[in-house]
């Protein structure tokens, strides 16, 4: 059964994960902590592994970053 992308808050303690996503970027070049952050979607994509999900998250964050609210 195909997956549809989660848009409600899901992520337990987002406060703290954002703090060690930025804790794990410290001492990092802009350089570094670019190639960290697509390394880190790489991951959790292949994690997803649906790709009907991965391209509406892709179509998503597209749209987000063209027109934000």
């Amino acid at each position: 059964m195909p997956q549809q992308l989660i848009r409600a808050p899901n992520i337990p303690d987002p406060d703290g994960f954002y703090a060690a996503l930025i804790d794990h970027q410290r001492d990092m070049s802009e350089d570094q902590a670019e190639l960290f952050l697509a390394k880190l979607v790489l991951i959790l994509a292949n994690q997803v592994g649906d790709r009907a999900v991965l391209d509406e998250a892709l179509a998503l964050a597209r749209s987000n970053t063209l027109n934000p609210t």
